[in-house]
């Protein structure tokens, strides 16, 4: 069946000596995996490699057959095109690290309009405003709105966060915690919106050690989750 629809790439790999295997996120349909024969063969291709850079925002006419097997793509224009994100380098390192993030997360092969459409507003935003060092935490935490383990915040007065439970609690639990000031600043970005970045204020030390909390928080949640590679080079660019 043919298709005409926006999708966000996820990843790109090279596959033999011309082609591109690409992994996206579409609105129609969730994650689909793309073989692109011959694309670095040619540069008067029309279909580019340039368009499928990590997180670039397409839209695609796609042949989907549904069978499991890798799809093909008719054309590719970019929907919503980039000033900054794979220009600026410091963006570019939260771009890899976001695009290897969502890559381990998302896994359905059906349609979330909800979660398309954040991802569609996250990025466009990121890509027109001043790159908080908060951004990529916050980022996350909210996806997880998305992905169905938002933190549960009825009890958010209480000393610990329960980490596999996804909520506050009382009283320590044999579950892995958030607690002490880890906790204080984990609460700071809960039912925040990324305008209001710019009030958050963390040491290098306290961001690090909040990411890492994060990354635990989806290692737990996601189903086969693997740790992103790109993590060192994300926080060496906020060290």
């Amino acid at each position: 069946m043919q298709i005409t629809t926006k999708a966000i790439v996820l990843s790109s790999i090279k596959y033999g000596d011309t082609s591109l295997i690409v992994r996206a996120f579409t609105q129609s349909d969730g994650v689909k995996s793309y073989l692109l024969k011959g694309v670095l063969a040619s540069k008067k291709a029309k279909i580019r490699p340039a368009y499928f850079l990590p997180l670039m925002q397409l839209e695609i006419v796609a042949n989907h057959k549904n069978k499991g097997t890798l799809e093909s793509i008719r054309d590719v224009k970019v929907a919503i095109p980039y000033q900054t994100l794979h220009t600026d380098v410091v963006k570019n390192s939260v771009v890899l690290f976001l695009a290897e993030m969502l890559g381990n997360s998302i896994q359905e092969q059906e349609q979330d309009e909800s979660l398309f459409n954040y991802l569609e507003y996250a990025l466009h935003w990121m890509d027109i405003h001043q790159l908080s060092p908060n951004f990529h935490i916050l980022f996350l935490l909210n996806l997880t709105k998305y992905l169905g383990f938002y933190p549960d915040t009825s009890y958010r007065n209480s000393p610990f966060f329960d980490l596999l439970e996804g909520s506050f609690c009382k009283t320590p639990t044999l579950n892995p915690l958030v607690q002490n000031e880890n906790l204080e600043s984990f609460k700071k970005f809960l039912g925040m919106n990324f305008e209001a970045l710019k009030t958050i204020q963390l040491t290098k030390s306290n961001r690090r050690e909040l990411l890492k909390t994060v990354i635990q928080y989806y290692r737990l949640h996601v189903h086969g989750f693997r740790e992103p590679k790109s993590l060192a080079v994300l926080n060496a660019v906020f060290t």
